[in-house]
């Protein structure tokens, strides 16, 4: 019996070793004490960018070492990666710009101010050549011409915009967390051409896209991924996700969805086809880890945490109090698979 028994323990810990594919590999640590938000991987030169209260960390991902700090980047939220213009884009929230640096250099080519106010998530459309800021305050999206980084046009979105993807065909995608809608842009009219409903998806953020499928996958605060057929809006599917989620990446070889959930951990989706979605493994990570980006080169994953300290008490002027960050424990959390295939 107690040989039984122990072959049944060992099958069940082989089983269980077996079905979690991911787990948190390494810890890169970063200078900084401020809040975080989104991360972008430059494909080409192998860095990586995180934004990081004031300043933007880069981070050589062959070395695991920061190579950079590009500063005056007060209140960054997002960076956007042109590889073939040999440009990032930075948006600056609390002063109202986008910072763009010369990607091998990493010097700054030029500040850029913008009418919308506190630009947060921004996109590169290499279709168009076009940059698209989403601001969060003045509900609209901030266009920019890749090539002279000047302003083209700004695009009125009713609600306020979180995270966005290009069908790389000249069709931009982008939730608008506050209707609980994802709006299609023309990046050749440079307007909204469409609005579709996510319920029962709510505060949509994060957005990942299937190319070859045409599926999106929007991640949303009522712990909910929705994925929507990008041809026509129809809701396919939802499935549950962890609390506090941001961010949602899409590994196109293995067909994989990654929700980073602030609670601490990665709800893994596996796309079967088209229309057949479900929940592969929960990863654990580190409470506060909500935004995530994936390294197509890699494989890897990487999401910004901290540790943090006490909760202060709420009170009148601060009702929704948030945790304070210990003092140097900012670190980028690498996420890999134990099979690279």
């Amino acid at each position: 019996m107690k040989k039984i028994l122990s072959i049944a323990l060992t099958f069940l810990c082989f089983m269980t070793c077996l079905s979690q594919e991911y787990k948190v590999s390494k810890k890169i640590k970063i200078a900084g004490n401020e809040g975080w938000d989104y991360l972008a991987v430059d494909e080409v030169n192998q860095n990586l960018f995180v934004s990081h209260g004031s300043v933007v960390n880069v981070v050589d991902l062959k070395s695991d070492t920061t190579i950079a700090t590009i500063s005056d980047t007060k209140g960054v939220h997002g960076i956007a990666i042109a590889n073939d213009l040999n440009k990032a884009f930075i948006t600056d929230g609390k002063d109202n710009s986008v910072t763009i640096i010369d990607l091998k250099s990493l010097e700054l080519i030029e500040k850029v101010a913008i009418d919308g106010q506190k630009p947060d998530a921004v996109l590169y459309d290499q279709f168009s050549q076009k940059v698209f800021t989403y601001n969060a305050n003045s509900k609209d999206a901030t266009v920019l011409d890749a090539i002279t980084n000047k302003v083209v046009k700004t695009i009125p979105l009713g609600g306020k915009p979180e995270f966005s993807v290009t069908n790389t065909k000249g069709l931009i995608y982008v939730n608008i967390e506050d209707k609980n809608e994802i709006k299609t842009i023309d990046v050749t009219k440079l307007e909204v051409i469409g609005t579709w409903s996510i319920a029962p998806g709510d505060e949509p953020s994060g957005l990942a896209i299937d190319l070859d499928s045409n599926r999106l996958f929007s991640v949303c605060g009522n712990k909910l991924m929705v994925v929507v057929d990008a041809s026509n809006g129809k809701v396919i599917k939802t499935l549950p996700i962890g609390d506090g989620c941001d961010g949602v990446a899409f590994d196109a070889k293995k067909k994989l969805v990654f929700s980073s959930n602030g609670e601490g951990t990665i709800t893994v989706v596996k796309e079967q086809n088209a229309n057949t979605f479900s929940v592969l493994e929960t990863v654990k990570t580190q409470k506060g880890a909500r935004t995530i980006v994936l390294n197509k080169t890699r494989g890897d994953l990487y999401l910004t945490t901290a540790d943090f300290g006490a909760k202060p008490k709420a009170t009148t002027e601060n009702p929704n109090p948030r945790a304070s960050i210990v003092s140097n424990s900012s670190v980028v959390l690498v996420v890999a698979s134990n099979s690279k295939k």
